[in-house]
């Protein structure tokens, strides 16, 4: 007789396993831009704080899970071959758990969009389409790394941002504000080539054109590099011309920070990328923090 047994197989997925799919540790961007835009928007942020708070929780666990969701549905092949160990590839979330727990997601989050208002509820629905559009067919905008990072940029960047400090006053952002979202934004390309190291021989398998898989890995690096100074630069400038001279040397300084990190990472790319997350990305989102400062107290004086 063959005492040999299989473990159960269970039709529901856990609530560990949900959360796993959802990724917390990835909401923290939008979470951050949101309250970036937030706090740039100016001054009277206390009286419409269950209104930012609200708004932090969609950009985060709502739209954020729920591109996280999708993008693990659509990449279960890939993820077979680069991280079997992932909550679908293992068999942790069974059937088609995952494409459901996406659908409701969106659904909730739309949802929560449409109680904090018409502009909140339209930047929600631009924010799932490019979400859906990044990781799902015909369109699949991760496919090629220079698109889809872009795309992942504006979503968990600029939008959130951009969102924040309209829905906060009511009207339009002044100029500098939309140049430093949009820049940061753009920024955010070279961070998402960071997590793309990783992940090079299935990348190459399944023709997903990563810039590591176009150009290489030391190339790609440069790129990501390049990429998140110039931005910075951008931003430094324009603090610097409306007359914020000191948020400007502030953020100079944690870009000269970045640099020298950077230098490391270039070395080795494979081996540094993760290093380089954890210390050279915080740079960069303390220095969107400290331009968030510097709008709100322009903001302040323009009122």
């Amino acid at each position: 007789m063959d005492l040999t047994r299989q473990p159960p197989q269970t039709s529901w997925p856990s609530a560990g396993a949900v959360i796993e799919l959802l990724k917390p540790i990835t909401w923290f961007p939008p979470m951050w831009a949101y309250a970036c835009g937030v706090i740039s928007a100016g001054p009277g942020f206390g009286e419409r704080f269950g209104f930012g708070f609200l708004g932090v929780l969609l950009a985060g666990p709502l739209l954020c899970g729920t591109s996280q969701a999708v993008n693990d549905w659509y990449d279960r092949f890939v993820d077979a071959i680069n991280e079997p160990n992932r909550v679908i590839p293992s068999g942790r979330m069974p059937g088609q758990w995952g494409l459901y727990i996406a659908f409701v997601m969106s659904a909730l989050s739309l949802l929560v969009a449409w109680a904090l208002g018409t502009f909140i509820f339209a930047a929600a629905l631009l924010g799932l389409a490019l979400a859906w559009g990044y990781s799902a067919p015909p369109l699949r905008f991760k496919r090629n790394g220079w698109l889809g990072n872009g795309v992942v940029g504006f979503s968990y960047e600029t939008l959130p941002w951009l969102t924040a400090a309209t829905a906060m006053t009511g009207y339009a952002p002044a100029a500098p504000l939309w140049t430093v979202a949009l820049l940061y934004g753009a920024g955010a390309h070279g961070i998402l080539t960071l997590n793309d190291f990783k992940s090079i021989a299935g990348d190459t398998e399944m023709s997903v054109k990563t810039l590591p898989v176009l150009h290489g890995a030391r190339p790609a690096a440069i790129i990501a590099c390049m990429v998140m100074a110039a931005a910075q630069t951008g931003v430094v400038l324009t603090l610097w011309f409306s007359n914020l001279p000191a948020y400007a040397l502030a953020v100079l300084a944690l870009l000269f920070l970045q640099l020298v990190c950077m230098m490391r990472f270039v070395r080795d790319p494979v081996r540094f990328a993760v290093w380089y997350s954890t210390i050279g990305v915080g740079l960069f989102v303390s220095g969107m923090m400290v331009t968030a400062f510097g709008l709100r107290s322009l903001a302040a004086i323009t009122v």
